[in-house]
């Protein structure tokens, strides 16, 4: 006797998952985070999106352009100018920042006598706030021999140097600040880096005669990439992000040589008004942070293969 099998396949109905208290209790806990994202951040998003379309100034309504806005891009020198400050300030202060902190996170994993006083010593300008830097730091490169930088100079018979107020030395002396303040922070993110590498990698190379130079190259570097690309992407987009910097020490001069995107963002939507044109700037600015931070990913996956 043959017995029939069957050939359609059996299926079991799944059970219904029930609701457990958990799930609830992690809804909760979720929800503020939640609607802060959505209020703050996924909201604004759309609008400004929406905006972008649009001509507003506030008292008056809402009309809609179309692609004016972005059209209008494309013919504004001034924000052409600003997009080229913004990239100049990015990947000059950028390059030096995570060098020089690598430097000095290297001297410190030495372990040599007051590491930990220059360690906090160093980290404090990181945890001011950027305006505050500003305000610090004008009036020591005030143009006259006022200003303690140039009266420091003057000793060794060297002119006053118009650190703020030409056009040759004003983005030099915001690259300046913005190093200074953030060179601490990413000093710190290296040294975290640093002490992570096991120092068996170290002696087995001091065992296979490898000397510092290829030692540096080919254990710290690659096994430090994951912290450097962190340390690239978050001081880029800060850097990109620069604003309160330079309001407070040029207010964008002179002749709009230190003025970058967010500010020509800020003076159009609240100093003339224009949301939709704001809007469409910042639109800009956030494609350029991405595609950024897209090939620099791309870079480092090929890198890692």
């Amino acid at each position: 006797m043959i017995n029939k099998v069957s050939t359609y396949p059996s299926f079991k109905l799944a059970k219904k998952n029930k609701f457990k208290p958990e799930y609830l209790a992690a809804l909760l806990f979720l929800l503020p985070n939640l609607v802060g994202f959505i209020l703050f951040t996924l909201w604004p998003m759309i609008y400004s999106l929406v905006l972008s379309f649009l001509d507003w100034g506030l008292l008056n309504n809402k009309t809609f352009v179309g692609l004016n806005n972005y059209k209008e891009l494309f013919f504004d020198e001034t924000f052409w100018v600003c997009l080229k400050n913004t990239a100049l300030y990015s990947f000059v202060k950028v390059p030096i920042n995570l060098i020089l902190s690598l430097l000095l996170a290297i001297i410190l994993n030495k372990g040599l006598k007051g590491t930990n006083i220059f360690r906090t010593v160093a980290f404090l300008p990181s945890v001011c706030s950027a305006v505050s830097i500003g305000i610090l730091w004008k009036p020591l490169l005030e143009s006259t021999q006022s200003g303690l930088v140039n009266h420091m100079l003057s000793f060794i018979n060297i002119d006053p140097v118009p650190f703020l107020s030409s056009t040759q030395w004003s983005m030099i002396s915001v690259i300046g600040v913005g190093l200074w303040k953030e060179l601490g922070y990413f000093m710190i993110i290296y040294l975290a880096g640093l002490q992570g590498i096991s120092k068996t990698y170290y002696e087995a190379a001091n065992i296979d005669g490898a000397n510092s130079r290829q030692q540096f190259f080919n254990i710290t570097i690659p096994l430090i990439a994951p912290t450097t690309f962190f340390a690239f992407v978050t001081s880029l987009i800060g850097s990109f992000q620069i604003f309160d910097l330079t309001t407070v020490l040029t207010g964008g001069g002179p002749v709009n040589s230190t003025n970058t995107l967010v500010m020509y963002i800020y003076q159009n939507a609240f100093q003339w008004f224009r949301m939709g044109y704001a809007s469409a700037l910042a639109l800009i600015l956030f494609l350029v942070i991405f595609a950024v931070t897209m090939i620099q990913n791309k870079i480092s996956d090929n890198s890692s293969k």
